[in-house]
């Protein structure tokens, strides 16, 4: 197997058909035909055939499918950690939530990368959901979130950072300065950012214990975005409480106090078990829990443009 025909494979995985493979590769459709051909050859297996429905893959196929993006991304990560030693520089994949990527992660990595001056790190916002795929991927090398609902003992969650959800409006909501009760914050118009929709997360499980119907939820492509629309008290606003004490204390929003209204959480690491795990994955797991750590998250501004690589991502709303 090449990684050409690995490559073939997976985009006629992930589109569906050849031909829109062929497009998204920008090849012919008879040379991802070919690279498909060679590889049912190689491996004695069909691995797909096309039906009414679209594409129908056999066991070996799907096998195939996820051993595929997982050579890929090994081949991936080579290649950086290659150039990258050949450059005396390291590079540290991060995957984060989103509410932890916009709120705390510039604090960590400011502070984690200011110890190795030989360290880039990459962040990526990915759903909780995905963690331990991309570890095992290898598109990521640490995963920073929700702990898993289902363990995996492929890879090692620890405990990073305690951390509390409040519910807040602008101080002229109409409920500004009460004690809502729980039906009456259901029936709100909630502004909120991208952690609402996502698989995991304290926002989703508040959400879901005050039964907030979806017509009633308004989500922002960020959670400060959601805020500034609270703070002109076009609704309520489910937030971390130590990025709104500033605003909550100057009067720019009200934080309802009844139990209902709040939730607290833990924020855990993720990194693969293996002896292979790359060591600054490791590092940054055990340094992430410590005191400089934690206030370095809660008061963090960002990182020196220098030493940060963004990962470009697109999501879909649909």
């Amino acid at each position: 197997m090449t990684p050409t025909q690995l490559r073939a494979y997976s985009a006629v995985v992930r589109c569906g058909s050849v031909k829109r493979a062929a497009a998204q590769l920008e090849v012919s459709e008879s040379a991802v035909s070919l690279h498909i051909g060679q590889l049912r050859k190689e491996l004695g297996d069909q691995l797909f055939s096309r039906t009414g429905a679209g594409l129908s893959f056999t066991p070996g196929g799907l096998r195939l499918a996820s051993r595929a993006t997982e050579l890929l991304g090994l081949q991936d990560i080579t290649v950086l950690e290659v150039s990258s030693a050949g450059q005396g520089r390291r590079l540290l994949r991060v995957g984060a939530s989103s509410l932890f990527a916009e709120h705390a992660a510039p604090g960590l990595i400011e502070l984690f990368a200011g110890r190795a001056a030989d360290l880039d790190l990459e962040l990526s916002v990915r759903n909780p959901g995905t963690f331990a795929a991309g570890l095992l991927d290898r598109t990521v090398d640490i995963a920073i979130g929700p702990p898993p609902v289902v363990p995996d003992p492929a890879v090692t969650c620890r405990p990073v950072m305690y951390y509390k959800i409040v519910t807040v409006t602008g101080p002229d909501h109409p409920l500004a300065g009460a004690s809502p009760s729980a039906r009456q914050l259901r029936d709100q118009t909630w502004l909120l950012g991208p952690s609402a929709v996502a698989d995991a997360g304290a926002i989703r499980t508040l959400l879901r214990r005050l039964g907030v119907p979806d017509d009633r939820q308004q989500i922002f492509q960020s959670h400060t975005a959601a805020l500034e629309e609270a703070k002109r008290g076009r609704g309520v606003a489910a937030a971390l409480a130590f990025t709104v004490a500033q605003d909550v204390r100057k009067g720019h929003l009200v934080q309802f106090g009844c139990p209902h209204a709040t939730l607290e959480d833990v924020w855990h690491s993720q990194i693969l078990t293996e002896p292979g795990n790359p060591s600054a994955a490791a590092e940054l797991a055990r340094f992430a829990s410590t005191p400089r750590a934690i206030q370095a998250m809660m008061r963090g501004t960002g990182v020196n443009v220098a030493r940060f690589k963004p990962s470009v991502h697109v999501t879909l709303w649909s």
